[in-house]
């Protein structure tokens, strides 16, 4: 599984929108810097997903999402791949014993297809919404990671490398 967290909160990421011709389409936003975190563990292979939303990170908290993870896979054994984020790398990190860990090269989101998913629950539940208040913005984030848990193809389509191997076989 590839692990990865997101950051989502009040502060308005305008998209772009359709609108009609000579029209200005008027997109709200909000200047708080308010946030939660979206924990996500996804397998490429099938389309599982594992995610937990939780209001900050650090090993704590990260130790709760794998314990979670594992939780839900109990006979399995997880090769979780993850970055080298700090609360990652962190000796107060507990890691369950069906589970080990794999870190990608520093500074190569583009290895982690976890990174994926970030961006569609931003287009999709996210994008030109302002929220009223962090109680909004949780409830459409578990909204969006439950949608996307309950579609393993969808899931598997976004995060899996199956395009690669189409392009090279497509070019050959």
């Amino acid at each position: 599984m590839f692990q990865d967290e997101g950051r989502f909160g009040l502060l308005g990421d305008p998209k772009r929108c359709w609108a009609p011709k000579g029209i200005r389409p008027i997109v709200g936003a909000r200047l708080l810097r308010e946030y939660t975190y979206a924990f996500s563990a996804v397998s490429p292979h099938d389309g599982e997903m594992d995610s937990l939303v939780l209001p900050f990170v650090n090993a704590e908290t990260m130790s709760l999402f794998l314990a979670l993870v594992a939780d839900r896979h109990p006979g399995e054994f997880i090769l979780m791949v993850m970055d080298q984020a700090g609360w990652h790398i962190a000796e107060a990190l507990e890691v369950p014993v069906n589970m080990r860990i794999l870190f990608l090269p520093p500074y190569s989101p583009e290895l982690n297809p976890a990174e994926h998913i970030w961006k569609a629950l931003r287009e999709s539940w996210f994008g030109n919404t302002v929220f009223k208040g962090m109680k909004a913005v949780v409830d459409a984030l578990c909204v969006g990671l439950r949608a996307l848990e309950a579609d393993h193809e969808r899931t598997k389509t976004m995060t899996g490398f199956d395009w690669i191997t189409s392009i090279h076989l497509n070019a050959t």
